[in-house]
């Protein structure tokens, strides 16, 4: 019974944990964007939570154009084995690609900004590796045990997770009238000596870029 009332009270943690990781947490925030403090969570065109906080003054009718800049990287990133340099420059020139794409359906795409255009800088703040969550039929200790044995000895499967930040800006003002913070998934690799390579984030990136060009005030 005992084991039993220990195995609820974790599943509930980790399905409230899981709820929870489906947003950037404020602990997460890069300082990218400066002012995280207007933020409030809602829900992309595609209907993933995200962060976001929109100017009361924004119209898009007012632009008719748009320069996406090459995403960076905030704050440097340190590569490793499984995540290395040449992946996360091939990431940063993808999603900029997808950005453009898309948003060619909603504004003209500039590599110079007009005074009616508008600028979308944007940061790639973390790209985590980490073993795959725990299930909640993992949640019974002779399970825990297993599954800490297998994520140390490599075998267990590792979740792809990459997160951005994201400020669009009025051109002639610099003022912002717009900040997304998000996190996307990847797909699993198989252990922790598989590299990441960009298809293995491809799918987050163009969901992403699809959500800009439906972006909805």
């Amino acid at each position: 019974m005992k084991h039993l009332m220990l195995a609820l009270s974790l599943g509930g943690s980790l399905l409230l944990a899981g709820c929870a990781s489906q947003t950037t947490q404020p602990e997460q925030y890069s300082g990218f964007l400066g002012d995280y403090s207007q933020l409030q969570a809602t829900t992309s065109a595609s209907g993933a939570p995200v962060m976001r906080w929109v100017s009361p003054d924004f119209k898009l009718a007012n632009y008719s154009s748009i320069l996406v800049e090459k995403p960076q990287f905030y704050p440097a990133p340190t590569p490793s084995e499984q995540v290395g340099q040449d992946a996360l420059n091939e990431i940063a020139s993808y999603l900029q690609q997808a950005l453009k794409r898309e948003m060619q359906g909603r504004l003209v795409v500039v590599e110079q900004a007009n005074h009616d255009s508008l600028v979308m800088r944007s940061a790639i703040t973390a790209v985590d590796v980490s073993a795959e969550g725990l299930k909640v039929y993992e949640v019974i200790p002779i399970a825990l045990v297993a599954a800490a044995a297998s994520t140390a000895a490599g075998t267990r499967d590792r979740t792809t997770e990459i997160y951005v930040e994201i400020e669009v800006l009025d051109a002639r003002t610099s003022k912002p009238v717009a900040r997304v913070v998000r996190k996307g998934h990847g797909l699993a690799l198989e252990n922790q000596n598989t590299q990441l390579s960009l298809d293995d984030l491809k799918p987050a990136l163009d969901v992403w870029a699809l959500d800009a060009r439906n972006f909805r005030p």
